[in-house]
C-alpha cells in the first residue's frame, strides 16, 4: 500500500470505527444509569443485574473488534446482534409494567451500535437487514406495534441505511482516489525512465544510424537497424507503455509500489493484460501502430492469442508483401469488443490465393489467424485487393474465455 493509499483509508473509514467505539462505551454507561435509576421499578431486578453485567463484560472485551474493518468478522457481527436482541426480548421479564409505560428496553440505545457495525461493515444491506431484526425483537417485546416503537424502529431503519449508503459511497471514492494516486505515481516514474532513455539509448541510436549511414557498405545496414530499433523504442516511450519499476520504497521518494504488472500476461497470477503492450513491439520503421490512450483490458490467454494472432499477419506482410512494404496495426476498443485490423499497401493476394495454400497444406492463415479467433470467440475478415494491399480484420469480445475455456 503506497502512502497515498494509506492517507485516504485513514482518513475515510478508521475515524467511522473510532466513533463506533465511543458510541458503544458511552451508550453502555447510559444503559447503566437509566437502569439505576429505575431500579426501584424492577419486577425481577436480578434480570437487569445479570443481562447488564454481561453487557458491560461483552462491550469492554470487544472493544478491538470495532476497532476497524478487518477484525470486525461476521461471525462477531452475529453474536453482537444477538446480545442486543436478548435484551431487548429480556425486558418484559425484568418489569413488564415499566416496560409498557415508557417503552425503555434493558439495552437501551446501545442495540444502535450493533446495528451501525454492520451498516460500517458491509453496506446499506446488512444495515437493512440487522435493523429489521432488530424492529421485529421491539415488535415481539412490546406485544403490539404502538406509536412509539414503530417511531424508534423507522428511525433506527433509515439511519443505519443511510449510514450504510454513505459507507459504501466513501468507499467507492477511496478506491478511486487510491487507483489515481497509483496512476500519478506511475506516470512520474515513467516520465523518469522515458527521461532516462532518451538522454542515453535513443542518442546512442541516433549516433549509430548517422555514422552509419554516413560510412555506407555493412555500416549503413547496422545504422538502419539502429534507426528501426530507435522508432521502435520512441513508440513504446511516447505511448506510455514503458514499465514502472518494482520497488517498495514510497512513491514520494521516486518509486511506485506495485504488484505484477497488468500487461505482463507472463506472470502466473496476471488475469489480465493490456494487449498495447504486447502490440507495441511491433512498431518499427515500417509498421504504425496506432491505439487508444487507455489501456485495452483482456483476459491475459485471449491478449496472447490476439497478439500471436497478430503476429501471424505481419509474419505474412514480410513474406509476401515485399521488403518494401508498409504496414499498419490499428487498435479499436469497443464497449463490448476489441477490433485489430492490420493492413499493409503490398500487391494483395490474387483471388483463389488462400484456398490454393490450404489444399497444399500452408495453413499460415487458416490456423495461426482465424483458427485462433475462432477458439477465442471471435472472427477474423481477410479483405484483399490484387494491387491494393491487405486489411486483416480481428474481433475478438471483451468475455473471451481463451483456448482453455473453449468447446468445440
Amino acid at each position: 500500500m503506497t502512502r497515498g493509499e494509506r492517507v485516504v483509508r485513514m482518513s475515510v473509514e478508521q475515524p467511522l470505527w473510532q466513533a463506533l467505539t465511543a458510541y458503544r462505551v458511552l451508550t453502555l454507561v447510559y444503559a447503566v444509569l437509566l437502569a439505576c435509576l429505575r431500579r426501584d421499578q424492577y419486577e425481577r431486578p436480578w434480570v437487569a443485574v445479570a443481562f447488564l453485567a454481561v453487557l458491560a463484560v461483552w462491550t469492554l472485551a470487544t472493544l478491538p473488534r470495532v476497532a476497524n474493518a478487518a477484525s470486525c468478522t461476521k461471525r462477531f457481527l452475529g453474536v453482537d446482534l444477538t446480545v442486543a436482541l436478548t435484551g431487548i426480548l429480556l425486558t418484559p421479564l425484568a418489569d413488564f409494567q415499566a416496560q409498557q409505560e415508557d417503552g425503555s428496553t434493558l439495552p437501551s440505545i446501545w442495540t444502535a451500535g450493533a446495528v451501525l457495525a454492520f451498516a460500517l461493515k458491509g453496506g446499506w444491506r446488512w444495515a437493512a437487514f440487522a435493523s429489521t431484526l432488530v424492529a421485529a425483537a421491539n415488535i415481539v417485546e412490546r406485544g403490539e406495534p404502538s406509536r412509539d416503537t414503530i417511531h424508534n424502529v423507522l428511525l433506527v431503519w433509515v439511519a443505519s441505511i443511510a449510514i450504510g449508503y454513505v459507507v459504501e459511497v466513501a468507499r467507492a471514492s477511496e478506491r478511486t482516489l487510491a487507483r489515481a494516486l497509483e496512476i500519478e505515481a506511475a506516470t512520474r516514474e515513467r516520465e523518469r525512465l522515458a527521461r532516462d532513455i532518451h538522454d542515453s539509448v535513443l542518442q546512442v541510436l541516433a549516433m549509430v544510424q548517422r555514422r552509419g549511414t554516413a560510412l555506407g557498405g555493412e555500416a549503413a545496414e547496422l545504422g538502419r537497424m539502429a534507426g528501426e530499433q530507435e522508432i521502435a523504442l520512441r513508440t513504446l516511450v511516447s505511448s506510455g507503455l514503458v514499465p514502472a519499476r518494482r520497488a517498495s520504497e514510497d512513491p514520494a521518494e521516486g518509486a511506485v509500489v506495485r504488484g505484477p504488472d497488468p500487461g505482463d500476461a507472463d506472470a502466473p497470477e496476471a488475469a489480465e493484460a493490456d494487449l498495447r503492450t504486447l502490440l507495441a513491439p511491433h512498431a518499427g520503421a515500417r509498421v504504425s501502430f496506432a491505439e487508444p490512450g487507455a489501456p485495452v483490458v483482456l483476459a491475459a490467454e485471449a491478449a496472447r492469442e490476439l497478439a500471436a494472432a497478430v503476429s501471424a499477419a505481419l509474419d505474412n506482410v514480410r513474406a509476401h508483401a515485399g521488403s518494401g512494404a508498409q504496414a499498419w496495426i490499428l487498435v479499436e476498443d469497443e464497449p463490448d469488443e476489441v477490433i485489430v485490423t492490420v493492413r499493409d499497401d503490398g500487391p494483395g493476394i490474387p483471388e483463389g490465393r488462400l484456398d490454393q495454400a490450404e489444399g497444399e497444406g500452408r495453413l499460415g492463415v487458416a490456423l495461426s489467424i482465424r483458427g485462433r479467433l475462432r477458439d477465442l470467440g471471435g472472427t477474423a475478415e481477410l479483405i484483399s485487393v490484387p494491387g491494393q494491399g491487405t486489411e486483416v480484420e480481428l474481433k475478438v469480445p471483451k468475455a473471451s474465455r481463451g483456448k482453455a475455456g473453449t468447446t468445440r
